[in-house]
């Protein structure tokens, strides 16, 4: 496999959050600053410096149809016409921080969390819902991969919510706090990582729920292989691979890849089998989890990984980092 940077870019803060667009012609970068930057995917270069979020910048989302969702400290949640950097509408949903964005997959629905807040909206801004409060701040959302079903998560608690009907599908109770979510390619497994140094999995259709603790520290990072068998997990300085498949990993042995610090960032392709991981010492590793000498490449960054972004056909890694940089690297 060829692998190698392929362009590099600075920003005026940390990188909070990184996505390619649909296409795979754009990468949109916030800057914990507050401003939004787009660059070509070919070359690097800036296509629009889009203002943002005046007091700072929590995430990003593009719609299937190229729509990018931004949202913000000010409290509002802002989509732009990518084409020409100009915002198309601005929405405020309270005081609190807009910090979760994720739109519908192949679809039209934003879902948006501000504080205890969460609302559906259209690509013109208007709400398709709102939802009742959560009982405490919501910290993570995650789209079930039909685009079915949008799961909330927030202290001692996760509600599935329907797409059309907009009701609880179900509600699961947990007894303590949640940092991240994401659901399995095949839909099956629900997981979250948790601030008990554990994750917790549920299989809504078959009222399974499975937990996995002894970690060294909450765990905020989490993906799953294409093919739903292989779940990553942070939580420590080694990034443990579970085998979802069957019953569970339950009772399992984790497969342990080793790295030289706390790990910051894992991210599955999304057609093929590399995992990239990251850590606080700014090491950088490519993994094919069941080789038999599974190390691929590996890259020491100046600064540790914030977040990892493989475009659609993953050709091109994006690793945003601490100190600001960006940086695009070619695996094919």
């Amino acid at each position: 496999m060829n692998f190698a940077k392929h362009w590099a870019a600075t920003l005026d803060d940390y990188a909070i959050d990184l996505a390619w667009s649909p296409d795979g012609a754009i990468l949109a970068v916030a800057s914990a600053g507050g401003g939004i930057m787009l660059y070509d995917a070919a070359t690097g270069a800036v296509k629009h410096a889009l203002p943002g979020h005046t007091d700072g910048a929590n995430g990003l989302a593009w719609s299937a149809k190229g729509l990018l969702a931004t949202g913000g400290q000010d409290g509002c949640v802002r989509l732009w016409d990518a084409m020409t950097g100009a915002q198309t509408t601005e929405v405020k949903l309270g005081n609190a921080w807009v910090e979760h964005l994720a739109w519908q997959p192949a679809g039209d629905l934003l879902f948006a969390a501000a504080g205890k807040k969460l609302v559906a909206l259209k690509p013109d801004g208007s709400a398709a819902h709102r939802f009742p409060d959560a009982p405490k701040t919501i910290s993570a959302l995650a789209w079930r991969p039909d685009g079915t079903a949008c799961a909330a998560a927030c202290f001692g608690h996760v509600a599935v919510w329907d797409a059309t009907a907009f009701t609880a599908r179900k509600e699961f109770p947990y007894g303590n706090a949640i940092y991240a979510l994401v659901w399995s390619p095949d839909g099956r497994w629900l997981v979250a990582g948790c601030h008990d140094n554990a994750v917790h999995l549920w299989v809504p259709a078959e009222d399974l729920e499975l937990h996995m603790s002894g970690y060294e520290t909450r765990l905020k990072e989490l993906s799953f292989s294409q093919d739903s068998k292989w779940l990553a997990t942070g939580g420590g300085r080694d990034v443990c691979v579970w085998d979802c498949a069957g019953a569970g990993p339950e009772g399992r042995e984790p497969l342990q890849l080793p790295q030289t610090a706390r790990t910051t960032a894992v991210a599955f392709q999304h057609q093929h089998s590399l995992l990239a991981t990251g850590d606080a010492a700014g090491t950088f590793t490519l993994w094919g989890p069941t080789r038999k000498n599974p190390m691929v490449a590996e890259v020491k960054m100046p600064s540790a990984a914030t977040k990892f972004a493989w475009r659609a056909d993953d050709a091109l890694l994006a690793v945003g980092t601490e100190q600001g940089m960006v940086y695009v690297f070619k695996t094919a």
